[in-house]
Formats: C-alpha cells, sequence, structure tokens
C-alpha cells in the first residue's frame, strides 16, 4: 500500500496540484480502504476537512495507480 507522502507526491507530478492527507483519509474511507483515526481528529464521527469534489478523482486514480483499489 503506499502511503500518503507517495500519493501526494503522485498527484502533485500527474496534475500539478497539492492535496492533504485528510482528503486521503476521506478517500480512503469512501473507497472501503481501512484507516487509523488520526489523534488530532476532534471528533471521529464528523470530519472537518471533506475530499472537494475537484480533487476525489484525482486520488482515485492515484488509488488505482498504486493499485489500492481496481478500477
Amino acid at each position: 500500500m503506499a502511503t500518503y507522502k507517495e500519493i501526494q507526491q503522485y498527484v502533485k507530478s500527474k496534475y500539478g496540484c497539492c492535496i492533504k492527507t485528510c482528503w486521503i483519509a476521506h478517500m480512503k474511507e469512501l473507497s472501503g480502504i481501512k484507516v487509523k483515526i488520526s489523534h488530532r481528529r476532534y471528533d471521529k464521527n464528523v470530519r472537518t476537512n471533506p475530499c472537494p469534489e475537484n480533487k476525489k478523482e484525482y486520488i482515485k486514480e492515484a488509488f488505482i495507480h498504486f493499485e489500492m483499489v481496481e478500477n
């Protein structure tokens, strides 16, 4: 499984934009990939920084590239 840093670097090199680790975690949850709850999270049931719609496709494509999900 790719690290958050590897996913960030892949998206930046391919699309030229920076993504937040909280967006990656949100997309992992949406994709059915198990994630750990951050110790900095205020409420485990509420996302304060959900992944923006325009970045979801970039992150999902990175998951496919790293074979974390099927196409």
